[in-house]
């Protein structure tokens, strides 16, 4: 058994190359081998979002506090609230963030296959990421 106590990790600034805006990473576990499992905290200030990625055994998304957006490739941009959870399937490129005047925070939860969890692609472009104030 492992008590990963809160605060004993400090908050990481999201880096820019991943995402637009000021992002929060507060890393929560990352279970040993055999086990996979790996989770952060991710706060998103208004206007904020991640790059488009993908990730090879999927991710789940839990909203803690906050408006956030969240879409997939060829798919429309949705809402999300807290409570709200989003499962993202294994290579499914997508991204996520704060609305345009609300920040978000969700718990996010993967797995690591050969010690990699994300593939960070392109950023989304602004215009895209309007597109769901235009909803």
């Amino acid at each position: 058994m492992d008590i990963m106590r809160s605060g004993a990790r400090p908050s990481g600034k999201g880096p820019a190359e991943w995402f637009s805006g000021q992002v929060r990473i507060d890393q929560m576990w990352e279970a040993p081998a055999p086990a996979r499992m790996r989770s952060a905290h991710v706060t998103f200030e208004p206007g904020a979002r991640t790059a488009w990625h993908t990730h090879p055994l999927g991710q789940t998304l839990i909203v803690t506090s906050g408006l956030g957006w969240v879409q997939r490739d060829g798919g429309p941009v949705e809402e999300i609230r807290p409570g709200d959870m989003v499962w993202f399937a294994p290579g499914e490129k997508h991204w996520h963030g704060a609305t345009a005047t609300t920040g978000m925070s969700h718990l996010a939860v993967h797995e690591a296959l050969d010690g990699s969890t994300v593939t960070w692609l392109e950023k989304v472009a602004d215009a895209d990421y309007g597109a769901g104030a235009r909803r």
